[in-house]
Parts: C-alpha cells; structure tokens; sequence
C-alpha cells in the first residue's frame, strides 16, 4: 500500500507555508473526532451510518494524496451502503497508517 503525504497539500498551498500549516492542522483536529465517529457506528453495526463516516474521511485521505488508501475507502463506502462490512479490518489499517502519519507532521 501506498502512504500518505503532503503531495497534493504542497501544491494547493502553492508554497504558502501558513496555508499549509493551516489545512494540517485542521486535518489534525477533525481527524480523530470523524475516526472515533466511524469506529462507533461500526461497533454499534450502523453500517449506513458509518459508510456516511468513511466518506467525510475520504476527503481526508485523498487531501492526503493516499491512493490506495482512497480507492479501498471508497469500496468501503460503498459495501456498508450494502450492509457489507467485510472491508473494515483493511480500512482500520488505514485509518491507523493516517493516525501515525498525522502524528508524524
């Protein structure tokens, strides 16, 4: 799998050093209040629920320029739209690759 960088947040920020710093922080904050959210839903078998989760967090991994990481988001959504969790343990991976990645920066 591929990881998560600052590629695509480099090139909106145009060498803007405070925007960057900005939408990384932001990532930071929202993060884990979106993450903790899924976890739940996922915990509680609110699969509808969490598909909604994983798609504000695809946003995420995509600002991220995460590839691999979106696509498996994006299959995800779609299967827990269909009641189908049989994704999770490879999105967590995911969701934990971003976690160490986020503290990193």
């Amino acid at each position: 799998m591929d990881a998560p960088s600052l590629i695509y947040i480099n090139k909106l920020s145009n060498g803007d050093a405070v925007f960057s710093k900005k939408l990384i922080t932001v990532m930071k904050a929202e993060f884990p209040i979106e993450k903790r959210l899924y976890n739940k839903n996922i915990s509680l078998k609110r699969f509808k629920l969490a598909a909604e989760n994983v798609h504000k967090i695809k946003h995420k991994i995509s600002i991220l320029s995460f590839e691999k990481g979106y696509m498996l988001a994006t299959q995800h959504e779609e299967n827990l739209t269909d009641n189908n969790n049989s994704l999770e343990q490879k999105f967590e991976e995911v969701l934990n690759t971003i976690t160490k990645y986020l503290n990193l920066i």
